[in-house]
């Protein structure tokens, strides 16, 4: 089953597009293989603003949400999770306007245990866990951890409206990368059963566009990674034993170079979730299936 991407996003670098009565986007000019155009900040409210993930520090986003905010007052900057294009821009946010941080905690994987692409500097003033409420003015947040991505990852949805904003679990452009240790895929997994176990209308990612239509989105991007895995346990069993890297090419095929290393993280994810489940098992760098 393909998934239905957004792979265009009109919004420019320093606009703001209303996506909701009480929600705002702006995108960070910050594009990459792994970030599409940038990273989206939100504006929840009006008045008094809560401000979710603010991007890398970056001045010119800054000065976007500054300008967006104009003769209001952030009171609230959140954090989905602690990846350094979404997190870091919460110093500067924060020197400039005395507001509290929220999110589930600090990296959790340290940089000499593997924590690569980690902002280990973030330590939110408020720790929200799972299932807890935040509110403001004419808003209320329920923070959902949302392990897989980012071992921190929250989405958190806004009550009563059928929002919710699914960060970087749940992206419209493309999948997310799950590189351990950060990425877990036995928990991205059960994260995202919670997600389409819900009845959520409308999706706002971390990066692309709103996803106005979730259930088949989401249906199809749980069975591309159900047959994904399927094609490293048969690429497995026709090797025999092989090296993460070495399963990348009959897994994925044709790669852009820069995808290359990821695509080995993930598969690695994939291995360590079949591990788990005793259906592969590990010798040094190589792996062989069981059963």
């Amino acid at each position: 089953m393909s998934i239905p991407f957004l792979t265009r996003d009109g919004l420019a670098h320093g606009a703001v597009e209303q996506v909701a009565p009480s929600v705002r986007r702006l995108v960070c000019n910050n594009p990459s293989a792994f970030t599409f155009r940038g990273t989206n900040t939100y504006l929840i409210g009006q008045g008094e603003v809560a401000v979710l993930d603010p991007g890398p520090e970056d001045e010119a986003q800054l000065a976007a949400i500054l300008r967006a905010t104009e003769g209001e007052t952030i009171t609230q900057v959140l954090v989905s999770h602690t990846h350094r294009d979404h997190s870091p821009g919460a110093r500067p946010l924060v020197a400039r306007t005395g507001a509290m941080t929220y999110g589930f905690g600090p990296h959790v994987t340290p940089p000499e245990a593997g924590g690569e692409g980690g902002d280990h500097g973030f330590h939110p003033d408020v720790r929200l866990a799972d299932d807890e409420v935040l509110e403001g003015k004419g808003w209320r947040l329920r923070a959902l951890h949302t392990p897989g991505h980012c071992a921190n990852h929250l989405c958190f949805s806004l009550e009563g409206t059928g929002i919710l904003f699914s960060a970087d679990h749940v992206m419209s452009w493309s999948t997310s990368v799950i590189s351990p240790p950060d990425g877990d895929m036995a928990d991205y997994m059960r994260s995202l059963e919670r997600v389409m176990a819900r009845d959520d209308q409308l999706l706002l990612p971390g990066h692309g566009a709103p996803l106005t239509d979730p259930k088949p989105f989401l249906a199809a991007l749980k069975a591309h990674r159900e047959e994904r895995e399927a094609k490293v346990l048969a690429a497995l069993r026709t090797a025999g034993r092989a090296t993460p890297a070495e399963l990348v090419p009959p897994v994925y095929g044709p790669l852009d170079a820069r995808l290359v290393g990821p695509a080995g993280r993930s598969l690695l994810s994939h291995l360590l979730k079949l591990e788990g489940e005793g259906r592969a098992v590990r010798e040094g760098e190589a792996w062989s299936a069981l059963g």
